[in-house]
């Protein structure tokens, strides 16, 4: 008899703690695709800052010289392209010009040391949110000019070549660090 006692209280304490807790729970908000475009950006955000603050001061313009490494960007020219790169996209998902001097897709040339260069790079991914939160479902595939030449594409497409361009060149800062044996942040 004790033992049955015992379990209808803990099935009665089960069934107040999930009502408490369902009563405290904060409700989900409903996805946008602003939200989920976002929610994109922040995680290749999320990679790709601490791994262009790993780099140290002295090895920032790290770039691989010998077999296929011949001619390719150095680590500094990485992380300002990248940085570049959303900054016009968001402009063209904005409708506007880049408001910073971008110096095409390579960067501004006054953007110097690894504290620049990262600073760069964050205040394009706060552009880029800015960019991505304006996107709706009535206007994401609207056709907009492309920032890159002639031609349209859609606000969509853009900010699916923020996350994809970031993704690929993060690739190529992970590389640059482990040739510095330097573990990037996330692999940590």
């Amino acid at each position: 008899m004790k033992r049955i006692v015992f379990v209808c209280i803990c099935w009665l304490g089960l069934g107040f703690g999930t009502v408490a807790s369902a009563q405290s729970a904060k409700p989900m908000e409903p996805r946008t695709i602003s939200s989920e475009l976002d929610r994109a950006v922040a995680g290749v955000e999320k990679e790709f800052v601490p791994a262009a603050e790993a780099m140290p001061e002295e090895k920032f313009s790290f770039a691989p010289t010998s077999g296929e490494f011949k001619g390719v960007r150095s680590f500094d020219q990485q992380v300002k392209h990248v940085a570049a790169v959303n900054y016009i996209v968001a402009a063209a998902i904005l409708g506007e010009k880049p408001p910073v001097d971008t110096g095409g897709e390579n960067g501004p040339d006054s953007v110097k040391t690894k504290a620049q260069s990262v600073q760069f790079l964050k205040d394009s991914f706060a552009y880029a949110h800015k960019a991505v939160a304006t996107i709706s479902a009535t206007d994401a595939v609207a056709e907009i000019k492309s920032p890159f030449g002639s031609g349209t594409t859609t606000r969509l497409a853009m900010a699916v070549i923020i996350v994809g361009h970031c993704f690929d060149h993060y690739g190529q800062v992970v590389e640059y660090l482990r040739m510095n044996g330097i573990v990037p942040p996330a692999s940590r």
